[in-house]
């Protein structure tokens, strides 16, 4: 059963993975009112992340929503980039072009600030794809607007896992660690989905055949993109596939029950040294401190492909 409609604002830093998450989203109207896209950098430099968003808002026929820039730089450290992963231009596989329609006037920030502040309580989903530096300025700007907030899902960290920057960090946590603090203790409603999971959600042969037999543009880019994509992660980690990491957020918006976790406290560290940007994940509460975020752990990979497919299925 898929959820009931409700607001959304996607929060990201295309990136491949970003892209076949964004057009999944867009493919979704029914489920997912798309209030905005906001850029920040991460994956690549946040001129190219704003385009490549504008590029998948073109190829999913929805330039209706409206594109802000955000954050060029995470709050405190120094800006880091996956050019080795995501390529030069963010998306492996595909050329690039300008897109046809330019970038929302004023900044994500202050959209955010803006938004959350007239919305209902708990009224508006916020779907983090990567650095968490935009929302965390907005809440250090305006804390209240947590009180629109229904619930942050972000895609990012790591336990049992392992990092896939560092041997503890997550890209997404390290890129900004101290923004992931703040949304942390903003005391908002998060879910994470971690790397524990996505590196079960991982392509095949069958799978990106499925893909292929769309037919439509929509699945033309993603098989284009993913091919590129996931060769690094398969070879990096020895995996008979490659994740789609950042789709599993949209996924497990449209259809929660795809997906399983637990309740757990949860700290970022971002002490300099080696565990900077981990995210240490109390699985058996020794601590002793109160839950703070849902932690989802396992899915259904090949429900998640049937949802990806069918979904592209719709766009041009």
């Amino acid at each position: 059963m898929l959820r009931p409609s409700f607001d959304l604002i996607i929060d990201t830093d295309p990136g491949a993975d970003d892209v076949v998450a964004l057009l999944l989203a867009m493919a979704s109207p029914e489920t997912l009112n798309i209030l905005a896209i906001t850029t920040v950098a991460g994956n690549v430099r946040l001129d190219k992340t704003s385009r490549n968003a504008r590029l998948a808002r073109e190829w999913g026929g929805r330039e209706d929503i409206p594109v802000y820039a955000g954050a060029s730089r995470p709050l405190l450290r120094a800006p880091v980039y996956a050019p080795d992963i995501h390529g030069e231009e963010g998306l492996p596989g595909v050329t690039v072009h300008e897109p046809r329609q330019g970038l929302a006037p004023g900044s994500a920030v202050g959209y955010l600030i803006d938004t959350l502040s007239a919305a209902p309580p708990h009224s508006i989903t916020v779907a983090m794809l990567g650095p968490q530096t935009n929302l965390a300025l907005a809440l250090i700007q305006a804390p209240h607007i947590a009180l629109g907030i229904k619930e942050v899902v972000v895609m990012g960290g790591a336990h049992f896992n392992g990092g896939n920057i560092t041997p503890v960090a997550e890209f997404n946590l390290f890129a900004d660690p101290e923004a992931a603090e703040v949304v942390l203790s903003s005391g908002v409603k998060l879910t994470y989905l971690p790397l524990d999971l996505t590196h079960t959600l991982l392509t095949s042969d069958a799978r990106m055949q499925q893909l292929a037999a769309l037919g439509n543009q929509a699945g033309r880019v993603v098989v284009d993109i993913l091919n590129a994509y996931v060769a690094t992660d398969m070879q990096r980690y020895g995996l008979p596939g490659g994740p789609v990491h950042d789709a599993s957020v949209i996924a497990y918006l449209l259809k929660p029950e795809l997906f399983a976790g637990r309740q757990i406290y949860l700290q970022v560290d971002s002490r300099e040294g080696p565990t900077y940007g981990q995210t240490i994940a109390d699985w058996h509460n020794a601590l002793g401190q109160p839950n703070n975020v849902t932690w989802i752990a396992s899915a259904d990979a090949q429900g998640f492909f049937d949802l990806l497919s069918t979904r592209l299925a719709r766009l041009q």
